[in-house]
């Protein structure tokens, strides 16, 4: 599995986000001559990241109003998941449905002893069976790849990095000063401030679509039927369009989660995109389905 190296990818880039993290605190520390600016931020990082894992199935299941559901009420549900997680050999999540007609589809929790799974009333009613089943896949291999740590990560790290940014454009304004009265450069101080919040974002999404596409080839390799997503993921691409979800805040912190992109195509970029473009993501499960066959 992993033949496009995504594993390497995202180590990459959490090295690139965690080093403007840390430069943020080098050109401050230059700025004010407290070096002790460096471990604040590396700190507030780490403590901003451990809420937000632990935190993560609670903010992402309220942000799209998904109630837990029983076997009887979601028996195809639970007849896939239970499948594939003993195929897996994983504990099974907990199960839950979002009421929006959104197709839509994420896994959350810490650990896959914490997980949930949820599907929204959408999809449920736009794919079939083996469609479905393809998705959720997909799903409990987010899980199973700690990939909620790793987004949960690359989400906060970008989020304290914004919040000090605004800080240093704060500070600029009112003309902080150096250690040996000499005031530092505030266009430097000012490009820091707004350069440094944007390369985290683009960062965080990238480490993001990279996931995406090895959950697609592990879920894949679950199911033993990548044509499958392959269908379920046309079809979605298709739905999202007709039914896209408003981009509320908490609708967006979630969105990375969710396994497509739940907004319509013309209010994301590529570059800060949560997703991979679907095609791409096709193309490749269909080469995986090519090498099966052979």
């Amino acid at each position: 599995m992993h033949n496009h190296n995504n594993g390497l990818k995202t180590a990459a880039l959490f090295g690139g986000i965690f080093a403007v993290l840390l430069a943020m605190g080098w050109a401050i520390a230059g700025y004010t001559g407290n070096s002790t600016f460096i471990w604040v931020f590396a700190l507030i990082g780490v403590g901003t990241t451990f809420y937000s894992y632990w935190n993560s199935d609670k903010l992402a299941l309220r942000a799209m109003r998904a109630q837990p559901v029983t076997e009887a009420e979601a028996p195809q549900m639970y007849r896939i998941v239970r499948e594939l997680s003993e195929r897996a050999g994983q504990p099974m999540p907990r199960l839950y449905v979002s009421p929006t007609e959104a197709p839509n589809a994420f896994a959350t929790g810490r650990d896959p002893s914490n997980a949930a799974v949820c599907c929204t009333v959408g999809i449920l009613s736009l794919l079939d069976e083996r469609e479905l089943r393809g998705v959720l896949g997909h799903e409990l291999m987010h899980v199973y790849n700690r990939d909620i740590l790793t987004g949960s990560v690359a989400a906060a790290i970008a989020g304290v990095i914004s919040t000090i940014g605004q800080m240093l454009s704060f500070g600029m304004m009112f003309g902080g000063n150096s250690r040996d009265g000499d005031r530092g450069s505030p266009l430097a101080g000012i490009a820091m401030a707004l350069l440094a919040p944007f390369m985290a974002t683009v960062i965080q999404l990238a480490i993001s679509r990279t996931r995406e596409y090895d959950a697609d080839e592990d879920g894949a390799a679950l199911t033993g039927d990548p044509l499958a997503l392959a269908s379920a993921l046309r079809k979605l691409e298709r739905g999202v369009a007709r039914a896209p979800l408003a981009p509320t805040q908490d609708v967006v912190n979630a969105s990375h989660m969710m396994i497509a992109n739940p907004f319509r195509a013309q209010d994301v970029s590529r570059l800060l995109s949560t997703h991979p473009p679907m095609g791409e993501r096709i193309a490749r499960l269909e080469a995986m389905a090519s090498g099966l066959r052979r």
